[in-house]
């Protein structure tokens, strides 16, 4: 099927549009969270004068209120600026939704069939996962730091590992390139969100234990067990993802090439992150393992699956070299 160059190339643009309505987003995430620094420091400030005054602490609140009309409470400015925030890293997912969608139109095939396509999936499931996690969770003042990878992932895909529309090899052009490679993009983006948010959680305990440390950090982020819940709760969901897409890997393998496995260095690497991903699961729900042991894991493990995403795809040479 020949290429359409015009979809491909509104797609291409598409993309870059999402890049940059992220870039926007963190601007406002970053500027919530310093209004809300500035006001937090504002109440404690008034609190002491209040206190070192004799005043009474809470306000009066018996005044008359026949004929009014009571008012909703005002939105903060901090407030104001994380919604705006949240705005648009709706409109750039929707943007980045539309690119993925038109490259696959353009190509006819599943858009995930070279690196840029795969880099730019899995960035869209990551920013995906947190809009669904800032709807359950009180974590949007961690959106800048969730979308800065995002951000910096995808201007490698647009520069560095872009690749024009095109057919893919005769190699890729099978079923499971559908079921295989969708699943490793699905583990993958959402591996993302708990991989950052334990990284988070290791400055915030180091902060609690000497504020002097990160200190304009970790006065930010929410507390310690928020963050250990939130990294477990998103790793305990992508990681059956994880697993059925190795196994898929390994039918697509034995048709493909006439065995299981082979060691491949894509292969071994993914299989050595399922295993910690596995040893992180496991002693946490078993051996008690909260806190800055399992933050540690859970982070390396994720620096395995980006390690295998670019290192092991770019750098080494072997079977899996066709999909760069």
């Amino acid at each position: 099927m020949p290429v359409n160059e015009t979809l491909a190339n509104y797609g291409d643009w598409l993309y870059g549009a999402a890049a940059l309505v992220y870039v926007f987003a963190m601007v406002f995430y970053t500027t919530e969270q310093a209004f809300t620094r500035r006001a937090k420091k504002s109440e404690q400030a008034a609190a002491k004068v209040l206190v070192g005054a004799g005043a009474p602490v809470e306000p009066a609140s018996d005044a008359p209120a026949i004929g009014l009309i009571a008012e909703a409470p005002r939105r903060s400015r901090a407030d104001r600026f994380g919604r705006m925030a949240v705005a648009l890293t709706v409109l750039g997912a929707l943007l980045h939704l539309g690119s993925i969608v038109l490259r696959g139109v353009a190509t006819g095939r599943a858009p995930w069939g070279n690196m840029y396509e795969y880099g730019a999936s899995a960035m869209f499931v990551a920013v995906a996962t947190w809009l669904v996690l800032m709807r359950k969770f009180d974590v949007r003042r961690l959106g800048a730091f969730v979308l800065t990878p995002v951000v910096i992932l995808m201007f490698l895909g647009g520069t560095a590992l872009y690749t024009a529309a095109a057919p893919v090899q005769p190699a890729l052009q099978s079923y499971w390139l559908v079921i295989h490679v969708s699943a490793a993009i699905l583990s993958s983006g959402l591996f993302l969100v708990p991989g950052v948010v334990s990284l988070l959680y290791l400055v915030k305990v180091k902060h609690d234990a000497n504020p002097a440390k990160f200190a304009s950090l970790g006065a930010r982020l929410p507390d310690a067990d928020s963050l250990d819940r939130l990294a477990y709760r998103t790793t305990i969901f992508a990681f059956p993802i994880y697993t059925f897409g190795i196994i898929c890997g390994a039918i697509w393998a034995e048709a493909a090439w006439g065995r299981f496995w082979g060691w491949d260095p894509k292969e071994t690497v993914a299989f050595v992150a399922w295993v910690v991903y596995a040893g992180y699961l496991h002693s946490r729900a078993t051996a008690g393992w909260r806190g800055t042991r399992a933050a540690v894991i859970n982070s390396v493990a994720f620096g395995m699956v980006v390690f295998n995403l670019f290192f092991i795809n770019l750098v080494i040479a072997g079977l899996h070299s066709y999909a760069r």
